[in-house]
């Protein structure tokens, strides 16, 4: 196993970016991201942006440079990361790319330059801004993760599929499918991001991206049609809502801890947030206990 000393000296040091700045853009992808720190290296010039093209504002007299993806370049950046960060630190930059904040390809561009001229671990280097930035993305991140595996909430329909209709905050689908993959490992389903316009499905044998047609999407805020849904569905939301209902403890109640750990955003997709169109009945279908006498009434049909 090499040690620390001769892992430091595979490090290369960052090249020089003595050209004149430039703007990129590339095609928004986490793929493309890495490609451009690659051609920033390599055209040793610095950027004064890095936009998605849909978003590109070309400035008066320049033009941004446009990279196209190059998924070897990419994959040879993502390893040789490897030599100045540690995985952990990695993942903090894929995650956030996927917050979506409004400068995060700069923000990632700081993060890996300081650490490629650092030579060391930066990931405690509190001092620096985008270190502390980098950091507190990440903790948003697993926050708003957490929070989905959580609250997702299926519906069946009568085909056998279970979908949810989710709008978080950040593009955390990616961070979520390892786990409704093990977890509904015995089922087809489908999560779909109504913010970002695509979604996961899981089809018994593995997980797939899928996008729809603005007219095609799934609308939740719409209502699902009873026509598509599972005729037991409305039960097992009815079922859902009194095993809530009936596991409050209204002594007990906290809304400003509740909302704490429940955000108010969440609620419009959770079966137990809904008004309670139907309440919950037994099944009378179970004979009384006789006290004093057997276990069980007999049954006419019993006794004949």
């Amino acid at each position: 196993m090499p040690t620390i000393a001769a892992a430091a000296q595979t490090r290369r040091p960052a090249p020089v970016l003595r050209n004149p700045p430039l703007d990129y853009a590339y095609d928004g992808t986490f793929e493309g991201l890495l490609t451009v720190l690659f051609s920033i290296y390599d055209r040793k010039a610095a950027p004064n942006s890095i936009q998605p093209l849909g978003a590109v504002q070309g400035g008066l007299f320049a033009q941004p440079v446009e990279i196209s993806t190059n998924e070897a370049t990419a994959a040879r950046v993502w390893d040789g990361l490897l030599r100045y960060l540690d995985k952990e630190a990695r993942t903090r930059l894929f995650h956030t790319f996927l917050s979506e904040q409004p400068d995060r390809e700069l923000l990632i561009f700081r993060y890996t330059d300081l650490a490629m001229r650092t030579g060391r671990d930066i990931s405690e280097h509190y001092a620096d801004d985008n270190v502390r930035r980098v950091q507190r993305v990440a903790q948003q991140m697993y926050r708003e993760k957490h929070r989905m595996e959580a609250f997702v909430r299926f519906e069946k329909t009568r085909d056998g599929l279970f979908h949810a209709t989710i709008e978080p905050d950040f593009d955390v689908l990616p961070l979520i499918a390892a786990h409704f993959t093990k977890r509904y490992a015995d089922q087809r389903w489908l999560i779909y991001d109504q913010r970002r316009h695509y979604g996961l499905y899981y089809d018994l044998h593995r997980t797939d991206i899928v996008q729809f047609d603005n007219e095609a999407a799934p609308r939740r805020h719409a209502g699902v049609s009873a026509t598509v849904l599972d005729e037991r569905e409305p039960l097992f939301q009815v079922l859902w809502q009194a095993y809530f209902d009936h596991v409050n403890i209204p002594e007990r109640k906290n809304l400003k801890l509740h909302r704490r750990h429940m955000p108010l955003r969440y609620w419009k997709y959770l079966s137990e947030k809904q008004p309670r169109t139907q309440p919950f009945q037994p099944i009378q279908n179970k004979r009384p206990v006789q006290p004093g006498g057997p276990a069980l009434a007999a049954s006419p049909i019993e006794k004949e």
